[in-house]
């Protein structure tokens, strides 16, 4: 989409082949929207130039902590693996890749000093603004996201490349490192953009958004659900995921698609330039169906290579350890003797933001509060709450809640509950308690997570026999600075932590 540096490009190539690098944080698992890198890469190697692709491991747990420190080996493990599959799927010859790590080098005392000499000439407001479109923003960042975009300047030097690539929404980075590496004495180098593909929802296909991607790994029958969810509105060709795929990744790939269809409908119909494509479905002459249909088939089929190599024991035994929650049972799957026992993690709870938009005494309980709350859905939610002497009804009308919406739904003295509002308690007397507190500027309906269990899917219904929630509950805790916290990982949204007003060292219930 865009080049930095056209002019030092051209003449480097009038000397020899171009070096240049990839690089991925290895955070959540790696998805389909992946593949145009891939095959971008595939250009650069029948271009003749020399490619790196970096797995930046520490990068992954600076920015946000996205990696757990105790998952970072086996996660760039997994992403080695998958990339290299992808790779293969695509006919890309690995002899001619180079592969690194970042913590092969960026412990190095070299490259440290080289940290601290940035960080004595670049400004918090360059760091922060450089993250923007990378790195997770919260509502109290930590330093490490502001250190990410200097090390990811200074691995330019270290790889000793010309020119590095990455998204249009690397497009700060690339301009910070283009100020601040010459102020260490180290060249300016070449950047060259893709354009960032949308996810099947509409917006950027994102590893902590589930219905927002297709993971490498994703069965045949998920990769038809999500399809066939994906947003993809006759005629209109504006933020649509689906003619995107075929855009920068199919039409690539094979410079051809083919649109699969009925004869009573005109039968099979193959393009040969995206436009024409484009063109027909804004006609309506292509449906939306047929051509969710035919990415299903295209896509399966760059799929099952990489399906079948992570079906060996070993394969399958580093995904389940790299991403804890992949080896549970599905909700609704029943466990035979030889499956695995089910994970008890956090990503297994259905927590959402809700807003409160009524609040009435429980007709027949004199400690219970009725409330109406707003999680996202087509109906508010009704919610018995045993919060009548501790939060007077005036400081829950339309604030922002916590709530735990996959309990089994429960008659409360007549009333059924469909939920559990998530509140802070005292652990001495006189008892205390506080509604747990969303960052401001949350919508209802946002999933609220653990840090590091970011990726998983909650359970449709917890089941009451197995005591999931109360066995979790039971790590369950309130920070010395107020943060709500899983086993010391704090609850978070995508605008940050969520916390209590005053009761440090409490219990959550």
């Amino acid at each position: 989409q865009e080049v930095l540096g056209e002019e030092k490009l051209l003449a480097i190539l009038k000397e020899r082949e171009l070096k240049i690098y990839w690089g991925t944080a290895t955070t959540g698992k790696p998805h389909v929207a992946y593949f145009v890198p891939m095959s971008k890469i595939a250009d650069f190697l029948k271009a003749g130039c020399e490619v790196t692709i970096l797995f930046a491991d520490l990068h992954a747990y600076l920015d946000n902590m996205k990696a757990p420190w105790e998952l970072l080996e086996l996660r760039t493990r997994y992403y080695e693996h998958v990339i290299k599959a992808m790779l293969e799927s695509i006919g890309v010859p690995l002899d001619k890749l180079k592969f690194i790590r970042g913590t092969d080098y960026q412990l190095s005392k070299e490259y440290t000093l080289d940290v601290y000499r940035l960080s004595s000439v670049v400004t918090q407001h360059d760091a922060k603004k450089a993250g923007a479109e990378v790195v997770k923003q919260v509502e109290h960042p930590l330093l490490s996201g502001l250190l990410y975009p200097g090390l990811q300047a200074l691995d330019e030097e270290y790889l000793k490349v010309d020119a590095q690539f990455g998204g249009v929404d690397q497009r700060k980075i690339f301009t910070f490192a283009e100020k601040y590496l010459p102020s260490l004495g180290y060249a300016k180098r070449v950047h060259l953009m893709n354009p960032m593909v949308p996810g099947l929802t509409g917006s950027k296909m994102s590893s902590s958004e589930e219905d927002s991607k297709i993971d490498l790994l994703d069965r045949k029958e998920d990769v038809k659900k999500k399809l066939k969810k994906a947003f993809c509105e006759p005629g209109n060709v504006e933020n649509n995921g689906v003619l995107s795929f075929i855009k920068h990744v199919l039409f690539p790939l094979k410079s051809e698609f083919v649109v699969l269809r009925e004869e009573k409908w005109g039968g099979n119909k193959t393009y040969t330039d995206y436009e024409a494509l484009e063109k027909d479905f804004a006609e309506q002459v292509v449906h939306p169906g047929d051509l969710k249909n035919s990415v299903e088939v295209a896509l399966n089929k760059l799929l099952d290579p990489i399906r079948e190599k992570f079906n060996s024991p070993e394969l399958k035994k580093l995904s389940s350890a790299a991403y804890p929650n992949t080896s549970k049972t599905k909700p609704g799957e029943k466990g035979t003797k030889n499956s695995e026992p089910e994970e008890l993690i956090p990503s297994r709870l259905d927590i959402r933001v809700g807003k409160v938009i009524s609040v009435e005494k429980h007709p027949d309980a004199d400690s219970l509060y009725v409330e109406k709350i707003d999680v996202g859905e087509a109906e508010p939610r009704t919610v018995v709450s045993g919060l009548v002497q501790f939060v007077p009804k005036e400081q829950l009308q339309d604030r922002l809640v916590v709530l735990l919406c996959n309990l089994k739904p429960q008659k409360m003295r007549g009333v059924e509950s469909q939920g559990m509002v998530l509140c802070a308690s005292s652990v001495g007397e006189p008892r205390q308690v506080e509604p747990l507190d969303p960052p401001s500027g949350c919508c209802a309906g946002e999933r609220v997570y653990v840090e590091g269990y970011e990726g998983g899917e909650p359970d449709e219904e917890l089941k009451p026999k197995k005591k999931v929630f109360e066995k979790l509950q039971a790590d369950f805790r309130v920070s010395e600075d107020c943060v709500a916290q899983w086993k010391q990982r704090n609850f978070l949204t995508k605008l940050g932590r969520v916390s209590c007003k005053s009761l440090k060292g409490g219990t959550i219930s």
